[in-house]
């Protein structure tokens, strides 16, 4: 997508960001205010004499008077100089942690959100357990029927910024006292049995002003914050399809607001449920860092994406936000070495900055640097040992040093102070599995999953603990959900087909592993063949233990023939012996009848074999191979029974010598190559 920004549209973006920035701090957003400001501080200078403070007289005074600060509604303005003192009063409780006291300032309390102890001790005891023995009943969404009439406007005559303001607090004081409550990480209370008692209340209070805004035709003239609010509480209350409504219609209100488009993200479980909102968002540049963002989330490291992400990085050449989505696209596809230097970049410039931390530490775990894992988590807890991305950096650490004890008590810590913090879920699963406590484990990842149903890390996980527990259906579903959240890794589609394998569904596990054989080479090729001039660009690299696993399943569906054909595919690759195929799209689309055409392929690549060899001996030369190793000596032992089986002594006995050879299956070779000496000599040859 082509971003054209004249000096012009610079300014004006800078104003809104300094905008942005004022007004979420106003609304104690601090997350989304910070995000503001980076963005603004990245911003990039359309004018050379900014900075220069030896002529302070050219400078314009322009910036210094931002139009959009300005408060337009005159009734809101009125409603905000009346209220400037309260509202000062309640954003230093707010500041102090003081929610309930801040809230209290603009709503004061009728009922406490506690029940005072005036009651019996019997009704006490009965009222407290009652809820833990079944499931919790959820508040009564707004919009269902619920036998009543539709809520009155509770609150007093505020202005929009105060409203938001007291209940934020309020919402903020439920999701403190729940944490409270909820006690110990995977203790008896962490789960569904605790929630926010606030959300009824706030959930019938907005809808109800909201409904009195409409029939005073003042619905157009809301401000974003409480529309996005109100959809965090539908979200809350699992009503998902309404709460994309409201967050779509609060970054239309204020398109600035980065905590809005978060949320929004987090209802987007698919790339086309991604298509079917980008229609309804406003055209600005917050829609393309939107787009780049879920694309990021979604793993679709597509090139218009990339595109996309070069346009914005022209706007905002030192945005730490855009490099890490940078980062996280290659470390989505596989590219760790690119993900890692972008990291150190941005912790070179930031060396204090903990964001995204914690994915810069799978990465440098996933490729066992531990030096610099250990440098990072040094760093991270110098800055802040009290952050959830630090414990997280430290309990990868100690999970590289195999002491998974230490690392569980890590992500139990940022578990602790963030309980929606994915990365520690997942995390924590993974050293579940490493000791070998599955139940543990599944529930950590079905609580990661709770929080972001597209972390394929989680489902993952899901299906390996299941798979161990033998119980390959369940693991089946949860492998499926991982293929298709990422469709090109070859290791989700050898996954499910390993789980068909044991089930015995023969047809469906070769069909899952040629997907994992096609996924494979597409990112070998996006990764080797970067450049045009490489010489394996436009190839297909296969995979030599995918070959060899198909090639036993064909074997266990009696098909010799093709099982043959596979287990010479397998051998070629030590060689590097790759042909441009038919196959380069077979099997991308999943469908039957490209399947069917697959299991042609292997014979007419056997009988294409020799010449080849001799034609394209400088192209062979050039791809490379994998050279002898233990899953191609496999296939050279069972061809060369296969000959022997066959009839075809010569060749049985020149793959039992190459296996005498390469050291591996010396054994069996050596018996091989008296059972054809023998035939020879009782038979007169072959």
């Amino acid at each position: 997508m082509a971003m054209t920004f004249t000096e012009d549209s610079i300014k004006e973006l800078r104003l809104r960001l300094e905008d942005a920035v004022v007004k979420c701090s106003e609304r104690c957003l601090y997350q989304s205010a910070k995000w503001a400001a980076e963005m603004l501080n990245s911003l990039v200078s359309t004018d050379g004499n900014d900075t220069d403070a030896e002529s302070p007289m050219e400078t314009d005074p322009q910036p210094n008077v931002n139009p959009f600060s300005p408060q337009s509604d005159p009734t809101e303005a009125t409603l905000e100089l009346q209220e400037a003192h309260k509202y000062l009063l309640a954003k230093s409780y707010f500041d102090t942690r003081e929610y309930d006291r801040c809230a209290a300032v603009f709503l004061p309390p009728t009922i406490p959100p506690v029940p005072l102890s005036t009651v019996s001790p019997n009704v006490k005891s009965r009222t407290s357990l009652t809820p833990q023995k079944g499931k919790r009943k959820s508040f009564v969404r707004p919009g269902s029927k619920a036998g009543q009439a539709l809520p009155r406007n509770p609150y007093p005559i505020l202005s929009q910024k105060s409203l938001f303001l007291a209940l934020y607090a309020k919402y903020l004081a439920g999701e403190k006292r729940r944490d409270e409550e909820t006690e110990m990480v995977l203790g008896p209370a962490d789960g569904g049995m605790t929630v926010n008692r606030e959300l009824p209340d706030l959930a019938r209070g907005l809808e109800g002003w909201f409904a009195e805004r409409r029939d005073r035709g003042l619905q157009d003239r809301g401000q974003g914050w409480l529309e996005y609010l109100y959809a965090v509480i539908l979200i809350k209350g699992k009503n998902e399809e309404e709460a994309k409504k409201w967050l779509v219609r609060s970054v239309h209100l204020f398109p600035f607001h980065w905590g809005a488009w978060q949320e929004l993200n987090d209802l987007l479980p698919s790339v086309d449920d991604l298509k079917q909102v980008a229609e309804t968002l406003p055209q600005n540049i917050m829609s393309f860092i939107f787009q780049v963002h879920c694309s990021q989330e979604l793993y679709q490291a597509t090139d218009e994406t990339h595109q996309t992400l070069n346009g914005l990085e022209s706007i905002f050449p030192t945005s730490a936000f855009l490099k890490t989505e940078r980062a996280l696209l290659y470390y989505h596809s596989r590219d760790f070495e690119d993900a890692s230097a972008i990291f150190a970049d941005i912790l070179i410039d930031s060396p204090h900055r903990l964001d995204s931390l914690d994915h810069y530490s799978n990465i440098l775990y996933v490729m066992g640097a531990r030096p610099q894992l250990a440098f990072v988590a040094q760093l991270a807890t110098a800055t802040d040992k009290f952050r959830p991305e630090t414990c997280c950096v430290v309990g990868n650490y100690y999970s590289l040093k195999s002491e998974h004890e230490k690392a569980v008590m890590y992500f139990r810590r940022a578990l602790t102070l963030d309980r929606n913090f994915l990365s520690a879920w997942t995390l924590m699963g993974h050293e579940y599995i490493e000791m070998k406590n599955t139940h543990a484990a599944i529930e950590s990842y079905r609580r990661a999953v709770d929080v972001n149903r597209k972390d394929y890390r989680a489902w993952y996980g899901l299906g390996q603990a299941y798979e161990v527990l033998d119980m390959c259906f369940y693991a089946l579903y949860y492998y499926q959900r991982t293929a298709a959240l990422k469709p090109y890794d070859p290791k989700m589609w050898q996954a499910v087909g390993t789980c068909y394998a044991k089930m015995n569904k023969i047809p469906q596990s070769i069909k899952a592993m040629k997907r994992a054989l096609v996924a494979g080479a597409y990112y070998e090729q996006s990764a080797d063949a970067a450049s045009a001039d490489h010489p394996t660009a436009g190839r297909k690299i296969l995979d030599p233990d995918l070959l060899h696993q198909i090639a036993l399943l064909h074997e266990r569906s009696d098909n010799e023939d093709e099982a043959a054909a596979y287990m010479e595919l397998t051998l070629q690759q030590e060689s590097g012996e790759i042909e441009r195929t038919e196959t380069d799209s077979e099997d991308d689309d999943g469908d039957e009848n490209s399947d069917d055409d697959t299991t042609t392929q292997p014979r007419s690549r056997r009988r294409r074999r020799q010449k080849s060899s001799r034609d394209d001996d400088n192209e062979v030369e050039a791809v490379g191979g994998t050279g002898v190793t233990a899953t191609t000596s496999k296939a050279r032992l069972w061809l060369a029974r296969w000959a022997l089986k066959h009839g075809d002594l010569n060749r049985a006995d020149q793959l039992a010598g190459e296996l005498c050879q390469d050291g591996i299956e010396v054994e069996e070779a050596k018996a091989l190559m008296r059972d054809v000496r023998a035939r020879r000599e009782g038979g007169g040859g072959g």
